[in-house]
């Protein structure tokens, strides 16, 4: 048997994503995801890429025309100089 007083128990060491504070999104990409939609950026990506992200056999599923010529923009917008460099930045988001 243990000497001392009987300890409550520890509470849960994870926290689920859900539950983690989110803050807004940058006033920037805010008015530039406006300035995109509003002119109907992805579509017209999409229509453009059609030949080259619509393949069946090649590897695994592309991201979203749209989404890649997004976050191509991000690394400009932030001088990140590398693929791999905006893909980390973006996930930290």
């Amino acid at each position: 048997m243990a000497m001392g007083r009987r300890r409550a128990r520890q509470q849960a060491l994870w926290v689920a994503t859900e539950q983690l504070a989110q803050s807004g999104g940058h006033a920037f990409y805010e008015q530039v995801n406006e300035v995109l939609n509003e002119h109907q950026f992805d579509p017209f990506v999409e229509a453009e890429c059609v030949g080259f992200y619509k393949s069946e056999v090649m590897g695994r599923p592309s991201i979203a025309p749209g989404v890649y010529f997004r976050m191509l923009m991000v690394g400009y917008f932030e001088g990140i100089d590398s693929e791999r460099g905006i893909a980390g930045d973006i996930r930290t988001r």
